[in-house]
């Protein structure tokens, strides 16, 4: 399960580790959890036009650049569209990069993934489109109830597919919405991810109990990735293990990296690559 450790930070496979397999893939998170050692797989669920869960991280289908050298319109998949206005079956026969692979629903991953292995969750876009919270911020009651209510058909299906499946999970998103609505239906632990201010984070993983927290790397003080111009005094870290909570670092792509993390205590790397 995700909690403060003593030993080596977790392994956890950012997108079934992106950077050397076709992201959110079958194919993905088995090389992630098989030869790539992974403890946990880390993927992204949207909802198509139907309402079902599928893993992939980007709104629309194609609408990516690639990898330099290749063309600057090259998409994610060979579909268009944006997935929350896009047919399940579309969705799922679209091949991500060239890989042969194809945007898979929740369950059919998570049918590949060992149970030894955990599963991060990352929840996106709910209900039917992108949602008005602010990444990583707060909202206030009215706002919050509105997309909690808005978030929760979404959420209970999305746990309805990941509960049934035996083996360890994490929650997270960006936006408290989709923290609150987990929470209102389920025990599932949470973590709320945040890109800027580190106090609206820890205040989420107060008002939400979360097992842990997921700031950047460059808000993890006592590494040369800190940015002190957006990040000030906070020190995540001390801040969260005071608190019981674990931290997890994304996105770590080097393991010059994920030593420079190790130093500070994280208790987890969410990594593009297996060897970090």
């Amino acid at each position: 399960m995700i909690s403060v450790t003593d030993g080596d930070p977790l392994l956890i496979a950012h997108r079934g580790f992106a950077g050397e397999n076709p992201e959110n893939t079958v194919r993905a998170v088995e090389a992630a959890a098989g030869s790539g050692g992974a403890d946990w797989v880390e993927i992204d669920v949207s909802p198509t036009a139907d309402g079902d869960p599928v893993v992939c991280h980007d709104a629309a289908l194609s609408g990516r650049g690639g990898p330099l050298g290749t063309p600057a319109d090259r998409g994610l998949t060979d579909a268009t569209g944006l997935v929350w206005e896009t047919d399940t079956a579309t969705v799922t026969a679209a091949e991500v990069l060239d890989s042969g692979e194809t945007v898979p629903l929740l369950a059919t991953l998570l049918d590949a993934v060992p149970e030894r292995v955990g599963v991060n969750i990352e929840l996106k876009f709910p209900d039917g489109g992108p949602v008005s919270d602010h990444a990583g911020g707060t909202l206030d009651p009215d706002a919050l109830a509105a997309r909690r209510a808005a978030w929760r058909p979404f959420v209970e299906r999305v746990l309805e597919t990941a509960e049934a499946r035996d083996g360890d999970l994490l929650v997270s998103s960006f936006h408290e919405g989709a923290l609150a609505a987990t929470c209102e239906v389920s025990n599932v632990p949470v973590a709320p991810l945040f890109s800027e201010a580190v106090s609206d984070g820890l205040k989420l993983a107060r008002r939400y109990d979360a097992a842990a927290v997921h700031p950047p790397i460059d808000a993890v003080r006592g590494t040369p990735f800190f940015d002190a111009s957006r990040f000030g005094d906070a020190d995540v870290v001390a801040a969260a293990h005071d608190a019981g909570r674990a931290v997890n670092v994304w996105t770590v792509e080097t393991w010059y990296e994920a030593a420079r993390l190790e130093s500070t205590g994280v208790d987890g790397v969410i990594a593009d690559y297996s060897v970090v």
